[in-house]
């Protein structure tokens, strides 16, 4: 079974002058801005990474939270936030790490549990298999 999802970028004028809107197919992003200043400036607008940090957030977050299901859990919470790094690498940039923070409450589960089902969850994710990079796990637990 393949799932294709789409997303889509334009940008108008060239280099640090240009001016970019990027959209996803199910519309949650429509043409949002994009440019150098958004994403070496800390302008308002979003960038690639931001945008990698929170598909990396989200993909971890349901891939645990089926581990939990799978481990016999029917209730709890879920929040984790990611911090994708750029790093400067010759004449361009290279995504060098992705840090997941999690935090879970689950009841009925221990702190040792939720560690080996957050770890497993990290390493099977998609979008950590996709990245070439480091990725760190943080986790905080509430039983």
């Amino acid at each position: 079974m393949t799932i294709t999802k789409h997303g889509s970028a334009t940008y108008e004028g060239l280099g640090k002058d240009g001016k970019g809107h990027v959209s996803t197919g199910s519309g949650a992003l429509a043409a949002q801005p994009y440019g150098f200043q958004t994403r070496f400036e800390d302008k308002a607008g979003t960038n690639p990474e931001e945008l990698i940090a929170a598909a990396h957030a989200s993909c971890f977050t349901m891939a645990l939270s089926f581990k939990l299901a799978e481990a016999g859990h029917t209730d709890g919470s879920v929040t984790t936030s990611a911090e994708v790094s750029l790093e400067k690498d010759g004449d361009g940039f290279t995504v060098t790490k992705s840090a997941l923070s999690t935090k879970g409450k689950v009841p009925g589960m221990d702190q040792a549990k939720f560690e080996e089902l957050a770890a497993d969850a990290k390493a099977n994710c998609p979008i950590s298999k996709l990245l070439n990079a480091e990725i760190t796990l943080e986790t905080e637990f509430e039983g």
